[in-house]
């Protein structure tokens, strides 16, 4: 390489000056005595070192479920150096301290007089659970759960706030601390948690020896690779994934599956469906009584979804391009091809939204015209408050995934849910570890659940470029992610958008989703529903306590901040599945008798029954 370099300087030197320039003089080689020492890319034992620390920093993700405890370690100091330095928020905490402590005196004189059943000094937050059993006001379990209350009160206000904190390792500080305490929540514990006291005594123990079996029962399962218990009452084809269709097209990533009319004519322009891939695709072809599909296509709609692949170690190297490519090109080729000279409504779901908004500007930049609308739900764009998913976003934390992807070729699915599960603590972790070893109840596995736990893997190289290119460096809504090596921008979408979601979403929270409307510059017609990230989407007319926010912002209309748009659209009762087939219908042709299945003549000839053999695999 030096040899290289000496001759490329040579030439150089050897070339005429050109007008207005000069020529630097050729430095001299530096005698072995002075010379620094050589780049690592021309040491022959640097591809050693980098795979000894790529291999320590894996094991330690298989440990700590892929958590850096260097980005921990960082947000602790961090948090820790700012409060000792910081005698003002000292202050103000020990008068918190103060205060909290007469609050749960007076609090416990009182029951003492009233033999137990005094007003509590602090209320629960809504979300929170886990005291809600009237068993919960008796004493002395009231002062325990008062009191763990406002011990909770007191660490969030003593992890917050602090001058100086940066932003993020306050949160993650937060973040941590709440983990600790819920963990030793009063609720988890059998001699401290009335209701399971109460069931012991009414059984006899009995609930203890079933919870105890249960708990068995599960670490055998997870030990052998086996699906959660109930699941397999919801198998795929038979009990979910049952809208009849044919696989017309498959290559290493996809199958796309058509589906069969359900209706004498249809709308002449198609629906494509584009899953996320974080897991199987029959979230949206869940039971019959479930199914987005089903419920599309009884309303006139020619529907394609797209089914992914789960990848293999063999697949380390496929990148978030190919994705785009091989996954939405190549369905939105075959859709063209089947239902020849009509536009295409395209719609995303999550991680699918996000791909298919970047194929979306791609196509517009390139002059592609072949979409009809755009439909994104709970599908993020700009990442700047992607919620408390960012917890688990930064240079260390990512760095010490890819290692520990490096490792294996993809991330397991096991050790993504873990990221999930700790988000929702109490509802996802310690509420079940409760009901299912401490009571002893099982709770009954539904559709939605059995596919939760039908989870998938996630190529090395993609999942890294996901995380860098959108969640760190936030490269998509700054006009910098790559598609086809040129960069994309969401202004260039034309077509009308749809933006769905949902008000207690956790992955992808709706002021984030609510994003697209100073990025995209089109109509957009947005969605505000009751419920969660996957609840809250998959919400079928007649659902009780469904309801929902819609407002249609043109182009030219000034932009509305979140709160302001909120306080001005009314909420409407009932699922927003027939707003968003209504506004489908707004942008569609009169119906007109279904296309064939598939199309031999074009090379998408039928391949098998839906739902395919890729979401089959383990």
């Amino acid at each position: 390489m030096l040899d290289a370099e000496v001759r490329d300087r040579a030439e150089t030197a050897a070339e005429p000056p050109r007008p207005g320039l000069r020529l630097r003089p050729i430095p001299e080689v530096p005698s072995p005595a002075s010379r620094p020492d050589p780049p690592e890319d021309e040491d022959d034992l640097a591809p050693v070192r980098r795979a000894i620390d790529q291999s320590v920093h894996a094991s330690v993700a298989r440990m700590t479920a892929g958590l850096s405890p260097a980005a921990l370690a960082e947000a602790w100091f961090d948090w820790a150096i700012h409060a000792a330095f910081s005698p003002g928020k000292q202050a103000t905490l020990v008068m918190k301290l103060l205060r909290k402590q007469v609050r749960l005196a007076q609090f416990a004189a009182r029951s003492a007089v009233l033999q137990g059943h005094a007003a509590p000094c602090i209320d629960p937050l809504p979300q929170d659970h886990r005291f809600d059993d009237p068993a919960w006001q008796v004493w002395p379990f009231s002062l325990a759960c008062q009191s763990f209350l406002l011990t909770q009160q007191w660490w969030h206000n003593a992890t917050t706030g602090v001058p100086g904190v940066c932003r993020a390792h306050e949160t993650m500080v937060a973040f941590a601390a709440r983990q600790v305490l819920d963990a030793a929540a009063p609720s988890n514990l059998p001699w401290t948690n009335p209701v399971v006291l109460g069931e012991t005594v009414r059984t006899g123990g009995a609930n203890l020896v079933t919870g105890l079996l249960n708990a068995a029962e599960d670490a055998q399962r997870a030990a052998d690779g086996l699906k959660p218990v109930g699941a397999d009452a919801f198998p795929v084809g038979d009990a979910v994934a049952v809208s009849p269709g044919k696989v017309v097209f498959r290559n290493r990533l996809i199958e796309l599956i058509q589906y069969a009319p359900t209706v004498t004519a249809v709308r002449p322009e198609p629906v494509l469906i584009v899953p996320a891939w974080i897991m199987k695709f029959y979230i949206l072809d869940l039971s019959p009584e479930n199914s987005l599909v089903r419920y599309l296509t009884g309303q006139g709609h020619t529907v394609f979804m797209i089914s992914w692949r789960n990848p293999g170690p063999e697949d380390r190297d496929v990148s978030f391009d190919d994705y785009r490519r091989l996954g939405v090109m190549a369905a939105l080729e075959a859709v063209a091809a089947i239902v020849p000279g009509h536009p295409i409504h395209a719609a995303g779901y999550c991680l699918g939204g996000t791909l298919l908004a970047i194929a979306a500007a791609a196509m517009s930049r390139d002059g592609d015209a072949r979409l009809a609308s755009l439909s994104l739900f709970a599908a993020q764009l700009d990442f700047t408050e992607a919620g408390e998913l960012t917890l688990f976003i930064g240079e260390s934390q990512i760095s010490f995934l890819e290692s520990l992807m490096r490792s294996q070729g993809t991330l397991d699915a096991r050790q993504m849910a873990g990221a999930f599960q700790l988000l929702r603590s109490n509802d996802l972790i310690w509420s079940r570890i409760v009901r299912d070893y401490l009571l002893g109840r099982r709770q009954p596995m539904t559709d939605l659940t059995a596919w939760n736990a039908d989870a998938t893997r996630l190529p090395a190289r993609m999942h890294a470029e996901y995380l860098r290119g959108l969640f760190l460096d936030n490269d998509l809504a700054e006009g910098r992610f790559l598609a086809g090596d040129r960069p994309v921008s969401i202004s260039d979408i034309r077509v009308p958008v749809f933006a769905a979601a949902t008000e207690r979403d956790h992955v992808a929270p709706w002021r984030s989703v609510f994003k697209i409307h100073p990025l995209a510059d089109t109509d957009v017609t947005f969605v505000l529903a009751s419920g969660g990230h996957n609840a809250g989407i998959v919400a079928p007319p007649g659902r009780k306590q469904a309801r929902h926010r819609i407002r249609t912002t043109r182009a030219t209309d000034r932009y509305r901040d979140p709160d302001t748009w909120i306080g001005q659209t009314p909420q409407c009762e009932g699922s927003w599945w027939p707003a968003w087939v209504a506004w489908l219908a707004e942008r569609s042709g009169p119906p007109a008798p279904p296309p064939a299945m598939g199309a031999p003549a074009s090379g998408y000839a039928v391949l098998g029954d839906a739902p395919g053999a890729y979401v089959l695999e383990a």
